[in-house]
């Protein structure tokens, strides 16, 4: 398999990934430099945190740049993480920056005033439906489960870039974005175990 190129620029605890990787026979090495994301032939982009503070912190890296060719021009497949999903779209109502604008999303913030018994943020176990098929959706488990923690949620311009979607305290939101070679997932699959290590695999294998 393609070896897997994760994005650290210093937001996030990155050893659940790689050592989740290592379980799945799938090499990973972590980039912190242009060069590095340069020689990337597939990425995954993590993320926990403010919108505002991690944009920031991506750019202060000097690494966009390249993200942007490796993406854009090259196509390489790279899946975004929690906030590195939310990051891959236009803003956040969390902050003020732009995001990278690979898709035409916006991250918006869960209404708990409007749905009784929806509690900010969301957190832990919960299940997703596939909206449509897709390689990182091959062979699926009998239901699919995942590990959240997100206090915002990514609205897509275009419904056919929703890949899964999850209900929460009556609310249906996008816990998974695909626009070609661009994914991202919402959730954690480095902390969902065995679903984990299923959606992590497809997209190591087939994406």
């Amino acid at each position: 398999m393609t070896p897997i190129t994760i994005i650290d620029y210093g937001t996030s605890n990155l050893g659940s990934m790689k050592n989740m990787l290592k379980k799945l026979g799938v090499a990973s090495r972590f980039a912190t430099t242009a060069e590095e994301v340069m020689a990337a032939e597939k990425i995954i982009l993590p993320g926990v945190g403010a919108f505002d503070a991690g944009m920031r912190t991506l750019k202060a890296s000097g690494m966009v740049d390249a993200l942007n060719f490796k993406v854009l021009e090259e196509r390489v497949p790279i899946m975004g993480v929690c906030l590195g999903m939310q990051m891959m779209g236009l803003a956040s109502e969390e902050g003020s920056e732009a995001g990278l604008g690979w898709i035409d999303a916006r991250a918006i913030q869960f209404r708990s005033q409007d749905h009784p018994g929806m509690r900010v943020p969301h957190m832990g176990w919960n299940e997703a439906r596939g909206v449509k098929p897709s390689p990182v959706l091959s062979e699926p488990p009998e239901r699919l489960r995942f590990y959240f923690a997100n206090s915002y949620h990514v609205v897509c311009a275009n419904p056919a870039d929703v890949l899964l979607e999850t209900e929460y305290a009556g609310f249906h939101f996008t816990s998974a974005i695909e626009k070609g070679h661009i994914r991202g997932a919402q959730f954690h699959p480095e902390k969902s175990h065995r679903y984990g290590m299923w959606f992590l695999n497809n997209f190591a294998s087939r994406a």
